[in-house]
């Protein structure tokens, strides 16, 4: 299997909770900049789709927490395309610890296409669809300032 997309990131204090460990929801902001950076590899960032009069929705988002992040941590975030469907995309987003490799969290996301004029369901296009099955193999995107 080829190395995924991995967008890396470090824990920011403010991202921690009372228990000294990432905020659950934090989580989710994870998942939308790895994803905003996985469809920039690929040629298809928000405003490119924008101009085309395309946009994507959320509509389901699952978590499945393994260990903890703490402050500090450098986190991989591995991105993969589980399906494309007619009007929608799954995709995968694995959260580990760069350090020791230990897995934080998995995430599931579908996302539906829609037009920005009326704001309604659409084929996810033919190109974009090629893409999304490609991926962005062995891509890094490092914001973790180490």
């Amino acid at each position: 299997m080829t190395d995924p997309f991995r967008f890396r990131l470090r824990v920011r204090y403010n991202e921690c909770d009372a228990q000294k460990v990432v905020f659950n929801a934090r989580y989710a902001d994870y998942v939308d900049l790895a994803m905003t950076e996985f469809m920039r590899a690929l040629g298809r960032d928000y405003n490119a789709l924008l101009a085309r009069g395309l946009d994507n929705q959320v509509v389901k988002l699952t978590l499945e927490w393994k260990a903890s992040a703490l402050f500090d941590d450098v986190i991989d975030v591995r991105v993969r395309t589980l399906k494309v469907g007619n009007t929608s995309f799954v995709l995968e987003h694995e959260m580990v610890r760069v350090a020791d490799g230990t897995p934080l969290c998995r995430a599931e996301v579908v996302y539906v296409m829609m037009t920005t004029e009326p704001f309604e369901k659409t084929r996810v296009p033919d190109d974009l669809r090629a893409t999304l099955e490609e991926g962005a193999p062995g891509v890094l995107i490092d914001q973790s300032g180490g």
